[in-house]
């Protein structure tokens, strides 16, 4: 190791200047590419993943907080890159990747390594997406990657815009905060000034929306939950008698929130029909018109399936699953109708965290985000043109998204995106069809057109259908309806304790958005995210069904 320097530049009356080698030792580590060290890491840690990927899921290894808490180390000499790697590989080894095809808990599924290349490539040179300084051509790949996400969700647009976000809740935070803007112009500068702001969401709508709601100030009280569907999509009679009622009452509605793949049913919202009751609506009362912002972060990849001709069928798809192709792609080409969206890379784009982009349809609409360059003064080179820095929440952006969405876009392609998402599709209608046969079981989104599947078991002897349609018939008492939910509930538990290694993973929710005579329903669910999970699994499963 070389541990001595000299600055021969130096004015000569310093003379040879020699590195301090405690220094030096540093700067070499740490500070200059060791090749060879790295990639033996870089090898270990895929060895141990590897090993990981061919095992079924496990419990969750144990985890201590208070100790963690209450021993704060730092090392106190320094080390060398082979320590940082002990360091992590506990916790590393003790996090799942979910690799495992019996990972069907939840909207989490494994990374692909196309992504994974892209990943590294941006870890290594780490730009700041803030401005061209910190970014140079990353900044330009943002934009591509943008551009194309933009032109596949909304099948076509003069002059989209967006950026990548830390999350699918920030993305929507800038879409809440557009319709501010709309609302109530210039309250970037100079606040509400006693206006009452008002948004809408469906009671299926993700919970983040609240934290919208109170970190923009608007007040979690002030946002109007309207009823949904039974296949969980936002009822347009509840948005209407919504908007009137907050028009009546002088509210100023800045924006209504819909959903395109709810996180438990999947529920995807009429994006036109909600475009045309907001439009109608505001312009009787001589009202702005509330911005149309899309919740898409699970539901966007159904736009991959756009073009796709189901009649010709190129990719030789299974028949069961092209009908539930076609009403996909009918529902993903109203994303057009939409203000600005939200999705989620890292869900079904099986892309790495963080990589949520918040897009919007019209490029115009960003510029109510903007700042002077005058209030970002070490920013003064930004260009209002195309730097981020002049309307983003964030001052630092990181790339990770931007490398990881580009590098599995060009890899995977969009002839491999769409056998990826209609796998999804048809292995929930596989799941659906099998469960929905049994008599004391009932899909509870069978018109529902995605990768989730929610569900009831009930004790046999039950018959499923007919409690859920005494249920919407308002037929069923609540104390009635709560005392089989009790049931439902048990048997899941029933079914958690006695896991095996080769038993799917399954979640629950207690209230899957859809409140027939205001009766939360709960529900088990299973959503498939993960690409190797086939239909012996689902036949497993429900052998495990009916063997409670």
């Amino acid at each position: 190791m070389k541990c001595t320097t000299s600055f021969r530049n130096l004015a000569p009356q310093y003379g040879e200047i020699t590195m301090d080698p405690n220094f030096a030792g540093i700067v070499d580590n740490f500070f200059s590419c060791n090749r060879e060290e790295l990639l033996n890491i870089f090898s270990e840690l895929l060895g141990a993943m590897e090993a990981e990927e061919s095992l079924p899921p496990e419990l969750m290894m144990s985890r201590n907080y208070e100790t963690a808490q209450g021993s704060p180390e730092i090392r106190m000499q320094p080390g060398n890159l082979r320590d940082a790697r002990d360091a992590v590989f506990p916790y590393f080894w003790g996090t799942d990747g979910w690799f495992s095809r019996l990972h069907l808990e939840n909207v989490k599924g494994p990374a692909n390594y196309a992504s994974l290349v892209g990943a590294l490539a941006c870890l290594i040179k780490n730009p700041n997406l803030c401005v061209d300084t910190y970014s140079q051509r990353s900044n330009e790949l943002e934009i591509k990657a943008v551009s194309a996400l933009a032109n596949l969700v909304f099948y076509n647009t003069d002059s989209p815009w967006g950026i990548f976000t830390m999350g699918g809740t920030i993305s929507n935070i800038y879409g809440g905060k557009i319709g501010i803007e709309k609302v109530v112009p210039g309250a970037m500068q100079k606040g509400l000034n006693g206006v009452r702001i008002a948004g809408i969401v469906s009671r299926a709508a993700h919970y983040s929306n609240k934290t919208l709601a109170g970190w923009l100030g608007i007040g979690t009280d002030n946002l109007v939950s309207v009823e949904v569907n039974p296949d969980c999509s936002m009822n347009l009679d509840s948005l209407r008698d919504a908007l009137e009622a907050l028009y009546s009452d002088g509210a100023e509605v800045a924006f209504v929130m819909a959903t395109f793949g709810g996180t438990d049913a999947f529920g995807t919202d009429d994006i036109p029909g909600i475009r045309s009751v907001i439009t109608e609506t505001a312009k009787r009362h001589g009202k702005t018109v509330s911005h149309l912002h899309v919740d898409a972060a699970v539901g966007w990849t159904l736009c991959f399936l756009n073009e796709y001709d189901t009649q010709a069928n190129p990719s030789n798809f299974p028949a069961d699953v092209l009908p539930v192709i076609a009403r996909a792609r009918e529902q993903s080409l109203g994303m057009s109708a939409a203000d600005s969206v939200t999705i989620d890379f890292h869900k079904m784009g099986w892309g790495h965290y963080p990589a949520s982009v918040f897009i919007a349809n019209r490029r115009d609409d960003l510029r109510l985000l903007m700042r002077e360059k005058r209030e970002m003064p070490y920013f003064c080179e930004a260009d209002y043109a195309r730097d981020p820095a002049v309307f983003t929440l964030e001052c630092s952006r990181p790339a990770i998204g931007v490398y990881a969405v580009y590098a599995s876009l060009m890899a995977i392609g969009l002839v491999g995106y769409r056998r990826l998402v209609a796998n999804a599709l048809r292995m929930a209608a596989l799941l659906k069809a099998k469960i929905e046969a049994l008599e004391y079981c009932k899909v509870l989104n069978l018109d529902a057109i995605g990768p989730h599947v929610i569900w009831w078991v009930l004790p046999k002897g039950r018959d499923a259908k007919a409690l859920y349609r005494q249920l919407l018939a308002g037929d069923l008492r609540r104390e009635e309806a709560e005392r089989h939910f009790g049931e439902v509930r048990r048997l899941f538990d029933r079914r958690s304790r006695s896991l095996t290694r080769n038993d799917a993973r399954l979640s629950y929710t207690t209230d899957i958005g859809f409140q027939p005579h205001g009766i939360s329903i709960p529900a088990w669910k299973a959503v498939f995210f993960n690409p190797k999970t086939d239909e012996k699994d689902i036949d497993a499963l429900v052998r495990g069904i009916d063997e409670l």
